[in-house]
């Protein structure tokens, strides 16, 4: 149908992107939005968990400022600019230990993929295990490693092979406890790896430590050491994708930390940079030198306002008091939603570290995954109380939460009272 068939048309803009909302925004500071009608919202979406250190911070912003005049655009392959060694030596102090040599790119996805080919470049070996319900991205190969919803796929086969889905941990609608999700899920790990893609020819595994997209369900702690061992055990390179849940949004720096799990590979991007595209593969030198030079790139990779913008993100998210903060938040929401919960059964599990927090909602009498409630609350906050959030799960039935991590307790008691009234109105 043509454009004329279709009626007029009212934007020249691609109608492909979804809408959580449909908002024209004037401007943002911290954790709030202001609308060209003068509106504030209390922003917890963080652009999908990017404004790591809220909207427009003033270290952020003169950074690209500053850098704006020097270089918008200085080309790694013709020329090194000044930022990309200092940003490389402050990765390297705050990344997992073995987490040395780290390569730039523009997004995520690109993040994910380069990481894939830098595993199959190093083993010489072809496939990659993901997991089920992971997000990985929207290009082509990170299509195919995705697992969260149909959506995301759908229209676009043939995909890239060499990429099976592994079994998650889920205890939540499983009745499961904790320890026999994990068993289950390694066992299947196991059989997969005897069924369908054999240890010589498995590059790497690849797994969100918390599931983004899939629901904003943590990875166990013994599941994430399984996965080590069995990678091991036949040289499979584990592969971190800590692209929403890095850079302090779980209460450390990486999720990965928790477990004590050593990462081969680790794919940063979202919160590196407060906003500005910008996201790093890091892997140790030893595994980096096995890509031929010139085999991998990108003519935007290390962009200097990126450089500029990552290098002021980190001073301020290792700033004295600033976990502390991400975590005290995260006790405070956790404890409001499960108040709530006490109150409501549709509310059936709260759960994440840190500022990476789900509310999941079910039908108390069947357990049955209650979408519909969920858009409702989510509708309710934003009409009513101009608090914005997003949705996420495979069946639609998540709420996360994924504020800035400068939030105040007064702006999360806003928050929790907006949930807790918008569960209540819908009941």
């Amino acid at each position: 149908m043509s454009a004329t068939d279709a009626g007029p048309r009212t934007s020249h803009l691609a109608p492909v992107w979804f809408s959580v909302t449909d908002l024209q925004v004037a401007s943002g500071e911290g954790c709030w939005i202001t609308t060209v009608e003068g509106d504030r919202y209390l922003d917890f979406t963080s652009g999908i968990a990017v404004t790591s250190t809220g909207h427009c911070h003033p270290a952020v912003v003169e950074a690209i400022r500053a850098e704006a005049g020097r270089f918008v655009h200085a080309q790694v392959n013709c020329y090194r600019h000044d930022l990309l060694e200092p940003l490389a030596e402050l990765l390297d102090t705050i990344t997992p230990a073995g987490i040395d040599t780290f390569f730039y790119c523009n997004s995520g996805a690109e993040a994910t993929e380069g990481a894939v080919k830098l595993a199959r470049q190093a083993t010489g070996r072809p496939n990659v295990i993901v997991f089920q319900g992971s997000f990985h991205g929207r290009t082509h190969l990170a299509m195919a490693m995705t697992t969260s919803k149909t959506s995301y796929r759908a229209g676009h086969h043939t995909l890239p092979g060499g990429v099976f889905p592994a079994p998650f941990p889920h205890t939540v609608g499983t009745g499961l406890s904790e320890d026999e999700a994990v068993a289950q899920a390694l066992d299947g790990v196991r059989y997969l790896l005897a069924s369908q893609t054999a240890p010589t020819e498995t590059a790497a595994m690849i797994l969100e430590p918390v599931l983004g997209e899939g629901g904003y369900h943590p990875a166990p702690a013994a599941f994430l050491r399984g996965l080590r061992e069995i990678c091991d055990e036949h040289g499979i390179l584990f592969v971190a994708d800590e692209v929403q849940s890095g850079f302090c949004r779980t209460g450390r720096m990486f999720a990965i930390e928790e477990s004590g799990v050593r990462p081969d590979i680790l794919v940063m991007a979202k919160g590196i940079a407060s906003g500005f595209p910008f996201a790093a593969i890091g892997a140790p030198a030893e595994l980096m030198d096995r890509w031929p030079v010139g085999s991998h790139g990108g003519t935007y990779g290390g962009n200097p306002m990126g450089c500029a913008a990552a290098i002021a993100t980190i001073g301020v998210l290792t700033a004295d008091g600033f976990l502390a903060n991400v975590n005290a938040r995260g006790d405070q929401l956790r404890a409001g939603l499960r108040e709530v919960a006490s109150r409501h059964p549709v509310l059936a599990d709260v759960r994440g570290p840190g500022l990476m927090v789900a509310a999941e909602f079910r039908d108390p009498a069947t357990g049955a995954p209650d979408a519909g409630r969920t858009a409702a609350v989510i509708g309710h906050c934003r009409d009513e109380a101009r608090l914005l959030l997003m949705g996420a799960g495979t069946w639609g039935n998540v709420i996360r939460f994924m504020p800035p991590l400068v939030v105040d307790d007064a702006e999360m008691a806003l928050a929790v009272d907006a949930v807790a009234a918008a569960v209540d109105a819908t009941a």
